[in-house]
């Protein structure tokens, strides 16, 4: 299977992407269009999954948008990496817990290229890193969306934003744990992890 990788370099308003995505589900739906990796950062905004509640936005001022995808409120800005798909699982055994282990695997994979160590946890989904102090802190948000077995939506990796944006949110509804990113954890050049990000990517949604 064909799968098409796009990379932007300005950042996208959310809900522009989000109409991307949902065009290409239906063109992959009718056979008109190849499945699709797309990288990208986004302008500043918080996003709300299915599962949030009023009471997660702290500053009622936020720019927030509701959003299909599973899971809580996030914060996406400069300095964070998306990792967007577009995935027929028709055509991949119909099974979500496959592709989100896939998905978990690619950001630990990821990560430990650069010597630092993560987990994921089936009660608190995304990926996390332990700190120095024993603290957990958050590094990945994980949230897909499955319509007619084609899954959309995807990650979003923590490596230079601004950490501060959190403070007006509970991330992903969990108040007793914090928010990082990879510039604070090691200070790396980290210009290639879009690149081992998809090749990780495409290895394990084969496995």
């Amino acid at each position: 299977m064909t799968i098409e990788i796009k990379k932007s370099v300005k950042p996208i308003k959310y809900i522009s992407a989000i109409d991307k995505l949902e065009d290409r589900l239906e063109q992959i739906k009718i056979n008109k269009c190849n499945e699709l990796i797309w990288i990208l950062e986004h302008e500043e905004i918080y996003t709300g999954g299915t599962s949030f509640k009023n009471n997660e936005i702290l500053d009622k001022s936020i720019n927030f948008v509701k959003t299909n995808r599973g899971g809580k409120i996030t914060y996406h800005g400069p300095g964070q990496l998306v990792f967007y798909f577009v995935l027929d699982l028709n055509k991949r055994g119909k099974n979500i817990k496959k592709l989100l282990n896939a998905i978990e695997k690619t950001i630990i994979d990821t990560l430990e290229e650069y010597n630092i160590s993560s987990f994921a946890d089936r009660k608190n989904v995304g990926i996390w890193h332990k700190d120095k102090s024993g603290k957990i802190n958050k590094i990945a948000a994980i949230g897909i969306k499955v319509k007619k077995w084609i899954a959309y939506h995807g990650f979003a990796l923590n490596i230079s934003n601004n950490l501060d944006a959190y403070k007006k949110i509970i991330p992903c509804g969990i108040s007793k744990r914090g928010v990082t990113n990879l510039k604070t954890i090691k200070e790396k050049n980290y210009k290639k992890i879009e690149s081992i990000l998809i090749k990780n990517f495409l290895s394990n949604i084969k496995n």
